[in-house]
C-alpha cells in the first residue's frame, strides 16, 4: 500500500491502487454522472415550477388589491351622498315628530322610512341604541351623563338624543346618547 502523499503525487491515469476499481468502460464513467444530472434536472423543473406558482400567485394578490383599490373608491364617492341622505332622514324625522297634522306626520314618516331603506341599500346602518344598550364609544358619543345608584347599570344608554351612520364597520356620525355613570349614594 502507498502512503497517502504518495497517492496524491501520482497522476490520475495511472493504475489503480490494491482494493480500488477503475471503470472498466466510458459507459461506467458516465453511469455516475448521469443520477447527478438527473437529480438537477428534477431541481429544475421544480424550480420552474414554484417560479410559475409564484407568478400566479402574485398576479392573484394583484388583482385582489386592485379590486380592492376600486371598492374603497366605490365605497368614498357614496360617503358623501350617504351622509346626506343621513342628514336628510334627521330632518324628516324632526319633521314627523313636530308635524301639526296627522297627514303630514304620516308623509314625514313614510319619507323617513324610504331614505332609511336607501341608506341600508348603499351599505350604511343607522346606530340607534335602545336604552339600556352597553356604551360603544366607537359609535357613540355621550352627550350627557345622569348618575344611577345601580351598580349594573353603570355605562349604559339612558336615551337616545340623535342616531348615528355607520357605513363598512366605520363610524361616520356617532349617536348622540345620554349615558348613565354609576355613583355610589352616601
Amino acid at each position: 500500500m502507498t502512503e497517502p502523499a504518495q497517492r496524491a503525487d501520482r497522476p490520475r491515469d495511472s493504475s489503480p491502487d490494491q482494493g480500488e476499481s477503475a471503470p472498466a468502460t466510458p459507459q461506467e464513467a458516465t453511469g455516475a454522472a448521469e443520477p447527478g444530472a438527473a437529480a438537477l434536472a428534477a431541481l429544475a423543473e421544480r424550480v420552474e415550477d414554484l417560479s410559475r406558482v409564484v407568478a400566479r400567485q402574485a398576479a392573484t394578490l394583484e388583482r385582489m388589491a386592485d379590486e380592492a383599490r376600486a371598492r374603497a373608491r366605490r365605497d368614498r364617492a357614496d360617503l358623501p351622498l350617504l351622509t346626506e341622505l343621513f342628514a336628510l332622514h334627521g330632518d324628516t324625522v324632526t319633521c314627523a315628530r313636530t308635524a301639526e297634522s296627522d297627514r303630514d306626520r304620516t308623509a314625514f314618516t313614510a319619507l323617513a322610512g324610504r331614505l332609511e331603506r336607501l341608506l341600508t341599500g348603499r351599505g350604511a346602518t343607522l346606530v340607534t341604541p335602545g336604552p339600556d344598550t352597553p356604551f360603544d364609544a366607537r359609535t357613540m358619543e355621550a352627550a350627557d351623563v345622569v348618575d344611577v345608584a345601580d351598580p349594573a347599570a353603570d355605562r349604559t344608554v339612558e336615551a337616545l338624543l340623535s342616531p348615528g351612520l355607520l357605513v363598512e364597520d366605520r363610524s361616520v356620525r356617532p349617536a348622540a346618547v345620554v349615558v348613565r355613570r354609576h355613583r355610589p349614594t352616601t
